[in-house]
């Protein structure tokens, strides 16, 4: 298992070089380093102001779903599409999703990623992510994500557990 996830984190940080090398040539964003990894990318907000107007390609979103404790039906509706149209743009060649699409999975990426890092281990967070919580006047973390708001009040939740701080 820890051999598939080291190789998963390798093929995510691998495609998240060859995007912002696409990035970088389509907005004239420079990047001081070029071995950047996909923690790193999650957490420069210009590159990623830049990642979401040019559009996350399926192939990125892909590693990212494969990252993530949603499922094809929770993508399809925090997207705000169908999953016939998830499953009609996955055999698209060189498919982009629209900007706002492409904020929206840059959203969850930064949630997983950050939620994986506060709790010892996957299950845990998922275990949160949809456990009913008083501090989020007892909704789940999940209910939330589904808007931009909700979601920073989902951050801002694992960063004060990160800090040691439960309400």
């Amino acid at each position: 298992m820890e051999a598939v996830k080291l190789k998963s984190g390798e093929a995510i940080d691998k495609a998240v070089r060859g995007f912002i090398t696409k990035v970088e040539k389509d907005s004239g964003y420079k990047l001081i380093t070029k071995n950047i990894t996909y923690r790193e990318f999650l957490k420069n907000k210009m590159l990623i102001s830049h990642s979401i107007r040019e559009g996350i390609p399926y192939d990125f979103f892909n590693l990212i779903k494969e990252n993530a404790p949603f499922n094809e039906e929770d993508w399809a509706s925090f997207l705000g599409i169908s999953t016939k149209s998830l499953q009609r743009n996955k055999v698209k060649e060189n498919f982009i999703f629209k900007s706002l699409q492409s904020e929206k999975i840059l959203e969850l990426a930064e949630v997983t990623s950050l939620g994986k890092e506060v709790f010892d281990s996957e299950e845990q967070f998922y275990l949160w992510l949809n456990t009913p919580s008083f501090a989020l006047a007892s909704l789940t973390p999940f209910e939330l994500l589904r808007d931009s708001y909700g979601k920073e009040m989902v951050v801002n939740e694992l960063n004060k557990i990160d800090q040691g701080i439960f309400v």
